[in-house]
């Protein structure tokens, strides 16, 4: 496996991603990009971009925050996430700029890529699909799924597949049932997965406080992870 940072730029913001792939062939094939929960890139997202290329895929950890603009307590991560929860057009601009990034490369075959993404980067990877962005398919793990006011949600030509813990405190039963409203109305062709007694974060090991909803759940993340292989399979055939 080859590893390679990436940096790329929107508008006048320097971002750096980290690209993985095979380098033992020349052959292009599909890319994925890989987006960060609230706290920005690291080496979770990185490693679903090392396994993505292990598929056979080219994958990309991106960046939405910029260059060295990471969190390390929840403070800081929220401080960094609140900007483009209000501001969602920029988030869709940032997520442009890495969809051109990745399909830039010269491994990557441009008319076959998809995005997967955690917690907020399942928001970001809603928000590509929403924006009318012409990729396969997108894939968010325990993300956020509430629509932008004010934002026009754009037919959807990505397929879309939710992974959404039923006790996760961070979507309520009406931002699900909005959530699945707006992607009949988009014509997105869509799935969403429940995961029974499985709270928010149930990807990530080092989740651990159930008080605040953010529990890790390693049957969740291996059925989650084997739905997400099967579909990406699937759109990027």
């Amino acid at each position: 496996m080859q590893t390679e940072t990436l940096v790329y730029s929107e508008g006048d913001q320097d971002l750096e991603g980290t690209l993985v792939f095979d380098d033992s062939s020349a052959v292009k094939r599909p890319g994925v990009l890989v987006a960060h929960a609230w706290g920005g890139a690291n080496e979770f997202t990185s490693a679903k971009a090392e396994a993505l290329a292990k598929l056979g895929y080219v994958g990309f950890a991106l960046d939405v925050y910029g260059v060295g603009r990471r969190g390390s307590s929840p403070e800081e991560n929220m401080a960094l996430m609140q900007p483009f929860l209000d501001d969602r057009r920029l988030l869709r601009r940032r997520m442009a700029a890495a969809l051109a990034a990745l399909r830039g490369h010269h491994l990557v075959d441009p008319g076959r890529v998809a995005a997967i993404g955690f917690c907020f980067g399942g928001l970001c990877v809603l928000d590509l699909a929403r924006s009318g962005a012409d990729v396969r398919g997108v894939v968010s793990f325990h993300g956020l799924l509430a629509a932008a006011e004010g934002l026009k949600t754009e037919p959807i030509q990505a397929k879309v597949l939710a992974l959404h813990g039923h006790e996760d405190p961070l979507v309520s039963d009406l931002e699900l049932q909005a959530f699945t409203g707006e992607m009949t109305s988009a014509g997105a062709d869509w799935q969403l997965h429940q995961y029974g007694s499985t709270m928010h974060a149930f990807t990530n090991p080092e989740a651990s406080d159930p008080a605040s909803g953010m529990q890790y759940n390693q049957d969740a993340e291996r059925r989650s992870l084997a739905s997400m292989e099967s579909f990406l399979k699937e759109v990027l055939a």
